[in-house]
């Protein structure tokens, strides 16, 4: 016969970890009061690379736009686009897909977004 109880002496064994999810969407343990990193766990194609994301900050300077004027003609934050040029954040989705056209055709992808701009 199986038992198929679970083990409560395992139970007693396991440790209990306080999370955080910090803002800039690191993980962070929490013990005594301080802050430790965790590893990420990053599974295939679950995080865009830095190689696979064009470079913000020379997209924006061939474009001689300013972190303003790029925020503007992209429609995002400013914070978002110097969050993107210093790394904190990697551009995901949408944005990495407009990066991506801007960074074959700037000239076309700037038109088109001229055309909806409010």
């Amino acid at each position: 016969m199986i038992d198929h109880r679970p083990d409560y002496a395992m139970r007693w064994t396991l440790k209990m970890q306080r999370l955080r999810l910090k803002a800039d969407g690191r993980i962070v343990e929490l013990r005594d009061g301080r802050e430790f990193p965790l590893a990420p766990v990053i599974e295939a194609d679950a995080e865009p690379s830095l190689s696979s994301v064009p470079a913000v900050r020379d997209l924006r300077r061939r474009a001689q736009l300013t972190q303003i004027e790029f925020a503007a003609r992209l429609g995002v934050p400013v914070e978002t686009i110097r969050n993107w040029e210093q790394g904190k954040r990697l551009p995901r989705g949408p944005a990495r897909a407009l990066l991506t056209v801007i960074a074959h055709a700037p000239d076309a992808a700037f038109a088109a977004l001229g055309r909806h701009a409010s």
